[in-house]
């Protein structure tokens, strides 16, 4: 994140009744409204994901705030999801994208030099704003769609020269009826593989609403122009009319903060010194 590093170890945050409250010296305290589980989250009117104890979420609002509070740029309508423990989070949002066909076969050494080329050019971006760049070593997790799950997931290893650090970026795309829902976890690296089981079993309260499944398409439907290997290669973005960073859209760097935050994650800063979503006292 832009400034998560700066940010980070100067704030005091405690719990207070159902919000969280941040302050940064003597600066007002900034409360955000957790979600606790057990309860179910709603995100937007298109799917809901199930809250388990220990676990918070925050609705497209909260998420904003929280966003923008850590000087980011929100990309979009997104809902923050996660344990208390703050070892990992997923950021939710949904691409109304129409309904992308799940035939095509994917090739992981095509999609990855394609990666890689997005990256050098978003690089240009990230030397503009003077952060340091990113490369992609490969993959953490090769591109796999489940087609009983309806979810493409991979995840890529990034190091940034300067100092060496190693991070990992993890995405999944559930398809659903009328688009897709991305979610983008950011978890510690030294724990990515726990972070990851964790992340995964929760998903299995992730559901879309009736009418929104994937199943629920009817001829007639509008179509996606695209198919899974431009979910992962930011095609979809480009189509769409989005900002994306790969090719000749770098700017999507500036909205895809969560890769931001992970390539600060090797710096040895992880949420736990920004927020401690402790158990209400």
């Amino acid at each position: 994140m832009k400034k998560f590093l700066a940010a980070a170890g100067l704030l005091a945050v405690l719990w207070t009744g159902g919000t969280v409250q941040a302050q940064e010296g003597g600066a007002p305290a900034v409360e955000f409204d957790w979600q606790r589980g057990p309860s179910t989250g709603a995100i937007g009117k298109r799917a809901a994901i199930q809250i388990p104890e220990g676990y918070v979420f925050l609705d497209a609002d909260e998420t904003r705030r929280y966003v923008e509070w850590t000087e980011n740029i929100p990309s979009g309508e997104e809902y923050l999801f996660g344990p208390t423990t703050d070892e990992w989070e997923a950021y939710f949002s949904f691409y109304d994208e129409g309904y992308v066909k799940d035939t095509e076969a994917l090739d992981a050494d095509a999609l990855l030099a394609t990666l890689r080329e997005g990256q050098e050019a978003s690089n240009e971006e990230r030397r503009s704003r003077g952060w340091p760049e990113l490369h992609i070593d490969g993959w953490q997790v090769p591109p796999r769609y489940n087609a009983e799950t309806r979810a493409l997931e991979w995840a890529t290893r990034l190091t940034e020269p300067a100092s060496g650090n190693v991070t990992i970026n993890y995405n999944t795309r559930v398809l659903g009826r009328k688009g897709t829902m991305s979610v983008q976890v950011v978890a510690r690296p030294d724990n990515f593989e726990t972070g990851l089981a964790e992340f995964k079993s929760s998903m299995d309260g992730f559901a879309y609403n009736a009418g929104e499944r994937y199943a629920d398409y009817v001829p007639g439907d509008r179509v996606a122009e695209y198919g899974l290997a431009a979910l992962i290669t930011g095609g979809a973005v480009a189509v769409a009319g989005k900002k994306g960073f790969f090719g000749a859209i770098a700017a999507f760097l500036a909205a895809s903060w969560k890769l931001l935050l992970a390539g600060l994650v090797g710096l040895g800063v992880w949420l736990k010194s920004l927020f401690k979503k402790k158990d209400q006292r």
